[in-house]
């Protein structure tokens, strides 16, 4: 059973789109069941993964591996190591508290919960595969089941942000294709086993395409693969749009997992398998970091919807991933990736949290609030959590990810670790004059009969709030799953750095 586990949370949730075909479209309640059961189930086999875990080990783990079209060599190859263990967790776990929020959808339901499946069974096979080829088919399904989610149930504005999302995630992956293809032609033998790519950094460091050094050239053209994913400033347009408009539980998962996917795929090709590359591209990264939290911070505190300024935020957040990443060292891998897992609850909670005053009042406009903590204290309260969560308050797992990246990039890039602090004022600011609009003085007259939240959302919000708490007290237990694999990731990185002068 052990050896079948990444294939079975992978696909569980395309055992719930054949079971949701074959039910009426009238029978909704017995749609969204399926779902959050397929969902749930999904998320069990996560969990069983974690129980199998070795997180003394640097190594791939439950490897399944099998010829899917031998004449080019590529194959059928999932495995899962510290890196990708968290996003395994953090996908089934979203995913399910997403589908009870989808419980409002009432349009195409039947539609809707088959393609929010689809999306899962995307997000989790990008997060195991360790072939190119297989990573490369995996990150395009997510790309459809998204265009029509923000295409259909998304807002006033759905058909073009949806399309603004489409056509700059395909031509990022039109690059990541070029990319991908050059590997393999240079590599020797020609290959899109990760693990194999990985062994020979030396001939693509040493290697011409089209006339400039290989390496280099395929760097870049991930880099813009996967930065417009994560989104790196100025490739991030399409992301507070796409937030806006798009349904509740499609923006839980896309901040939640989607934008970590350009950050995970910098860690799991970029970094190991072009290692002089990435010390050669370090800098810029560090910088482009400062920029999104910089500029993430400043355009959040400009917003007057709600929504939008959380969207922001997360342009700002992964600006720290970006930091830590580029470091090269323990501390901010770590805190890179901790960064990704906690962002993921975190923007989760705040997102969740938009959509229940958006059911109530029909609009985000943060002026247009004002005196609710007296009306609706409990929404009020949990809201202060997820802000104070999301600016970084002490005690809560964003400040222990944050302060990883900051401790791992002070030594490599110090000035730049100094300026990224200016972000970290901005971020408290925009959450807590935010909440000041919303919750304090006056109330307004208009929200006289406004009703609290309600069971069904705190279920949604209780357990990413417990989460988000429990790891800001004790981090360790997450730590503990990633630092093998990411410290051997640093050793490699930077040896190949050593090697030729870096």
């Amino acid at each position: 059973m052990e050896n079948h586990l990444l294939s079975l949370v992978t696909f569980l949730p395309m055992l719930g789109i054949l079971a949701i075909l074959f039910v009426p479209r009238a029978r909704v309640d017995v749609i969204r069941w399926i779902a959050a059961g397929a969902t749930g189930l999904q998320l069990v086999v996560a969990l069983i993964i974690l129980g199998a875990f070795d997180s003394s080990s640097s190594g791939i783990q439950m490897q399944e591996h099998a010829a899917w079209i031998p004449a080019f060599n590529i194959e059928y190859f999932l495995g899962i190591d510290g890196l990708s263990l968290p996003m395994v967790l953090l996908t089934p776990f979203l995913s399910f508290l997403a589908i009870f929020t989808s419980f409002s959808i009432n349009k195409a339901e039947k539609s809707y919960f088959a393609l929010f499946l689809l999306l899962d069974v995307g997000m989790m096979g990008v997060f195991l595969s360790l072939d190119f080829f297989l990573f490369y088919i995996f990150w395009e399904v997510m790309l459809l089941p998204m265009y029509f989610l923000i295409g259909i149930w998304g807002g006033d504005q759905k058909e073009y942000a949806a399309i603004k999302f489409f056509l700059y995630t395909l031509f990022g992956s039109v690059l990541l294709l070029l990319g991908m293809l050059a590997l393999y032609f240079v590599s020797e033998p020609h290959t899109f086993n990760m693990l194999i790519l990985a062994q020979q950094p030396d001939i693509y460091s040493q290697s011409l395409l089209l006339g400039m050094n290989a390496g280099k050239v395929i760097f870049l053209l991930l880099f813009v693969g996967f930065a417009i994913k994560v989104p790196i400033f100025p490739f991030h347009t399409w992301l507070p749009l796409a937030h806006v408009q798009a349904p509740t539980a499609v923006s839980v998962i896309l901040a939640g997992v989607l934008l970590k996917m350009g950050a995970y795929g910098f860690l799991r090709i970029s970094f190991p398998i072009l290692p002089h590359a990435t010390l050669w591209f370090a800098l810029p990264m560090a910088i482009l970091g400062l920029i999104n939290i910089v500029y993430g911070a400043m355009a959040a505190l400009a917003q007057k919807d709600l929504k939008k300024m959380v969207a922001y935020s997360s342009v700002n957040h992964m600006g720290y991933v970006l930091i830590g990443m580029a470091a090269m060292t323990s501390a901010g891998m770590n805190g890179a990736v901790f960064q990704m897992f906690n962002h993921g609850t975190i923007t989760a909670m705040l997102f969740m949290l938009v959509g229940v005053i958006y059911d109530r009042a029909h609009h985000r406009d943060i002026e247009g609030f004002g005196g609710l903590a007296t009306k609706v204290p409990l929404y009020a309260g949990v809201m202060g959590f997820a802000f104070f969560a999301g600016l970084g308050l002490p005690g809560l797992s964003g400040f222990i990810s944050e302060a990883l990246c900051f401790i791992g990039a002070f030594p490599v890039f110090t000035w730049i670790a100094i300026g990224a602090t200016v972000g970290i004022v901005l971020n408290a600011a925009y959450f807590l004059w935010a909440y000041q609009r919303i919750f304090f003085g006056p109330l307004n007259p208009k929200y006289e009969n406004l009703e609290d939240i309600n069971k069904r959302e705190l279920y949604t919000l209780i357990p990413l709030a417990m989460i988000t708490l429990f790891l800001g007290i004790y981090p360790a237990p997450m730590l503990d799953l990633m630092s093998a694999t990411l410290n051997h990731l640093v050793d490699t990185v930077n040896a190949a750095g050593l090697m030729t002068g870096f």
